[in-house]
């Protein structure tokens, strides 16, 4: 049996992966798995929560696939994707997947854009329809400082490991991301020891890839290097 983990982004949930894992469901017959990190979910409560427990969390679902899948794959997406690549570093783990993976956040050009958007959809009264705005409203009022913290702390703990990373890695990044700058992709790529890597950009995708206009042929992609030889 194959095993998958897909591990969601900061103060996010299992939704913003969960357009992919209902892909790779329908065409494969693999154990997918998709949790939802401490302090995370429809609601949020990640006072005293460390970057500790994200990973803590993360390790114990893929012991359970280990113990049960010949192979496991781990999907990770934006702070996600920096659990997954601890986790191929301490674990054998087969393959990895790295979308929006956030080794760098904050993309300011483009952040700036988004704002500039949703000041014309207020205007036009039209904020209530913005994505940026219907996404972003509830993590900006419920996200304490300190988790702000956390995550940056596990930013920085993650990143010199990634030289350590030597298994398949796909990395997959939007072109129009204003929350994780293309350069963290390619940060990555440079970064990754593994001989077989590949980095893929899309034109028109945002930070929530898996529900860009482009997510079906990301998807292939994914189920193509996952079911490679």
């Amino acid at each position: 049996m194959i095993g998958c983990l897909c591990i969601h982004g900061f103060t996010g949930a299992p939704y913003e992966v969960e357009p992919l894992v209902r892909f790779l469901k329908e065409k494969t017959n693999w154990h997918i798995v998709s949790p939802t990190l401490p302090g995370h979910g429809e609601t949020l409560r990640l006072k005293g929560i460390g970057y500790h427990d994200w990973i803590d969390h993360a390790e114990s679902e893929l012991k359970k696939l280990l113990e049960t899948c010949e192979q496991v794959y781990v999907i990770g997406f934006s702070m996600g994707g920096l659990i997954a690549s601890y986790l191929a570093v301490h674990y054998p783990v087969d393959k990895l997947v790295l979308l929006s993976a956030a080794a760098y956040y904050m993309n300011p050009k483009q952040l700036a854009l988004d704002v500039r958007e949703m000041l014309s959809d207020t205007f036009k009264g039209g904020l209530l329809e913005n994505e940026m705005f219907l996404r972003y409203k509830r993590k900006i009022k419920e996200t304490p400082l300190t988790a702000t913290l956390q995550f940056r702390r596990l930013v920085s703990y993650v990143r010199p490991l990634l030289s350590d990373i030597h298994v398949p890695t796909f990395i997959a990044q939007g072109e129009v991301d204003g929350i994780v700058p293309p350069k963290s992709a390619r940060f990555l790529f440079d970064k990754i020891s593994a001989t077989e890597k590949k980095i893929l950009f899309f034109q028109n995708a945002k930070h929530l890839i898996c529900h860009c206009q482009e997510r079906n042929q990301l998807f292939e992609e994914v189920l193509v290097f996952l079911q490679g030889e």
